[in-house]
């Protein structure tokens, strides 16, 4: 699928409502975030000033935390997020009353930065991306309910595997290092991902920006 068709069909489905919320779901190393800024770049030029995006990231729980509860080499597992955080700003977003701060993640401090982010009023179309979206166990179903037009990326695990090694690769880990957090805990992640989230509006395979 075109993402110009793609950004048609949100832009469509956002006609004649105060907000749309749109969920772009899949598993890690899939590209949602580079899919997530294209598809925001082509709905301003038609929508300005409309679109806003709220990266899921954002809701890691500190590594000091992670580090009391024993979870810091599991970072990126649905019980590493704060999801009732995520689930009452979604909720706040979605009633449009008002001014929503949320968090983004700095990829290079490691930590996510609080308020770094505004969702206006004028924002009718807000973007969430995240690899747990649509993930049907406990409160992440709650956080399902609340968007209005769904959208998951399919990635074959080959693929997936190649470009959660490069993303550590870049970083700076060694070739056996990267290839041990990839396959210890991301790609873990990304089966979780595909087996347990719900039938999405929109499958994308493949997707040109």
């Amino acid at each position: 699928m075109k993402a110009a068709r793609l950004a048609e069909q949100i832009a469509e489905a956002a006609a004649g409502r105060r907000r749309l919320l749109v969920a772009i779901a899949g598993p890690p190393g899939c590209g949602k975030s580079t899919i997530a800024e294209g598809l925001l770049g082509l709905l301003e030029r038609h929508l300005p000033g409309c679109c806003g995006l709220v990266p899921m990231d954002g809701y890691h729980y500190d590594n000091a935390v992670l580090e009391q509860r024993g979870l810091l080499w599991r970072k990126g597992a649905p019980e590493t997020f704060d999801a009732g955080g995520l689930l009452a700003d979604l909720g706040r977003i979605k009633a449009a009353g008002g001014e929503v701060a949320v968090p983004v993640f700095d990829r290079v401090a490691d930590l996510a930065r609080a308020g770094a982010r505004i969702i206006q009023l004028r924002h009718r179309i807000v973007m969430v991306e995240g690899n747990y979206l649509l993930l049907d166990e406990d409160i992440w179903r709650q956080i399902g309910e609340l968007f209005d037009l769904t959208l998951f990326l399919d990635v074959d695990d080959a693929e997936l595997e190649r470009r959660l090694v490069r993303r550590w690769l870049d970083h700076g880990f060694d070739e056996e290092s990267a290839r041990h957090r990839a396959l210890s805990n991301d790609m873990p992640n990304a089966q979780l991902v595909k087996a347990r989230s719900r039938p999405a509006s929109v499958v994308v395979t493949a997707l040109e920006l």
